[in-house]
């Protein structure tokens, strides 16, 4: 069942029964208004008995009797309504799993069932340029809403959606329907409309004007919980670093829980970040195949042709492939178990109220110190890596040394409300430590890889040597990565 995906950009307005559609081809850059089509349509909406799909502003329905059936998911964003399609399929009850996967992060092992009956009786007008190419779609319903258990309800609205104009047609076409007796919509979908205050509201992490420690805490946690539930349904559809950025997520979540522990309870937080670390790893097998396909495909193609000897490139992104392909197996293998579901729970009741703890004083005061720990403990990793005895011990040390630039850097950016310009150059200060280190461990990892590879090859009766010319190139983007470190440590000043 492969799904298609598009953009919605459109804009509804409620309107009575007697109003008379407006002359369309009047609109700037409109040429002519194509014959009205007219189709009766039947959606049936899926949800938890808790709303939760209706909470988080997505839909997920099953559509018949139109242009376009098929079961529709819709995700809210800022520049339109993601819509994700699958074919009908031969299911008429049930929701088909690839679909129920789209939406797993907010349902979980929830079932879904009908919630409300959209039958709508809808008038088509193609708005044209002069090539006859659609530039929108004004769509007249004439809507019948039935939730199970109530009475049905019923009204008009318009809709007018983009098809291959621009947002000034939308405005400009606004102008006109009000004009005409149209207003705004009274809501955001047929669907609210249609559920009104059945739907709880989630309370959203703002941050108070005078936060105390606790809510900046709060605040940018969660936003980390709301990337994951936005990150997730694009790992499912494989949307080009969606990995990556859900990583993230997860990773400066796993940060906060450890920088904040003096008001946030810590076995709260150390078991969320036992289940965060776990997550991450599930995740950054494939992500970390991906990064170095990358990297070794344009490092194979700088060699002199004449010192490649074999299918060096082919063998490494073979490899890498298969390794790829497994990772992302077990990912979403992951995103499909009870404990990510667990894990997804214990993250909603973690920003709806934090275990706060101790002394959780305003923020303005009590960041500083929080900084200044996270700070000396990665300026204590930097003495253990110059006092190491051993190669292998300082890389290791130099790894730490970059988690706890990281820790400092999103303890920073989550400072930023409060401590402003200074938390910014410390995170940007902590942030160039990452990325120094960041190259240097990838250098190590990369020559696992390739003594691996050469040790396969030789052992087949193969030619060794360009591996061996890459692990040596890795070796140098090692050292010079790690000389750039020490060069730069002196001069880094980190300062509130």
């Amino acid at each position: 069942m492969d799904p298609t995906e598009q953009l919605e950009i459109e804009t509804k307005y409620d309107v009575g029964d007697d109003v008379i559609v407006p002359a369309l081809h009047e609109l700037p850059g409109v040429a002519s208004v194509a014959q009205p089509v007219e189709l009766d349509l039947e959606a049936v909406y899926y949800d938890t008995a808790d709303y939760d799909l209706a909470a988080r502003k997505v839909t997920l329905r099953r559509r018949t009797g139109g242009e376009d059936d098929g079961w529709h998911v819709k995700f809210p964003g800022s520049a339109g309504r993601l819509e994700v399609r699958f074919p009908l399929g031969r299911s008429v009850r049930s929701v088909p799993l690839a679909v129920v996967r789209t939406v797993r992060v907010h349902v979980r092992d929830h079932k879904l069932e009908p919630v409300v009956t959209l039958s709508t009786r809808r008038v088509v007008h193609r708005l044209l340029d002069a090539d006859g190419a659609v530039l929108a779609e004004l769509a007249d319903d004439h809507v019948t809403a039935t939730v199970v258990g109530a009475e049905p309800e019923s009204w008009r609205e318009w809709e007018v959606e983009l098809a291959g104009g621009d947002n000034l047609l939308l405005e400009d076409a606004g102008e006109l329907l009000r004009s005409a007796g149209a207003r705004p919509a009274s809501g955001p979908s047929k669907l609210a409309r249609a559920l009104g205050d059945r739907v709880p509201a989630l309370e959203d992490a703002v941050l108070p004007k005078k936060p105390r420690t606790s809510d900046l805490f709060r605040a940018y946690a969660g936003a980390q919980v709301q990337a994951i539930r936005e990150r997730d349904p694009e790992v499912r559809r494989d949307v080009p670093d969606s990995i990556h950025k859900f990583r993230v997520a997860t990773r400066r979540l796993r940060s906060a829980l450890a920088t904040y522990r003096p008001v946030i309870d810590r076995t709260v937080g150390d078991q969320l970040r036992v289940e965060l670390k776990w997550l991450a790893g599930e995740l950054g097998v494939a992500r970390d195949a991906e990064v170095q396909r990358e990297h070794f495909a344009a490092e194979v193609a700088e060699q002199p042709v004449e010192l490649v000897m074999g299918r060096v490139a082919g063998r490494i992104d073979d490899h890498l492939r298969q390794v790829y392909r497994e990772g992302r197996t077990g990912a979403l293998a992951a995103l499909e178990s009870p404990r990510y579901f667990r894990l997804l729970d214990a993250l909603d009741d973690l920003i709806a109220k934090p275990p706060v703890i101790g002394d959780d004083r305003k923020a303005g005061k009590q960041i500083a110190d929080l900084l200044t720990h996270d700070y000396r403990r990665m300026r204590k990793a930097v003495r253990r890596s110059q006092q190491a005895e051993t190669v292998a011990e300082q890389d290791h040390e130099l790894h730490e040394v970059r988690k706890a630039a990281k820790r400092l850097r999103y303890a920073a950016e989550s400072a930023v409300p409060v401590l402003g310009d200074a938390a910014s150059d410390l995170a940007a200060r902590a942030e160039q430590v990452q990325e120094i280190l960041g190259e240097h461990q990838d250098s190590v990892v990369s020559r696992e890889l390739l003594h691996a590879l050469a040790l396969q090859v030789y052992a087949e009766g193969g030619n060794p040597f360009t591996y061996g010319r890459l692990h040596a190139a890795e070796e140098a983007r090692g050292n010079t990565s790690r000389e750039s470190f020490y060069d730069l440590w002196p001069t880094l000043e980190f300062k509130l």
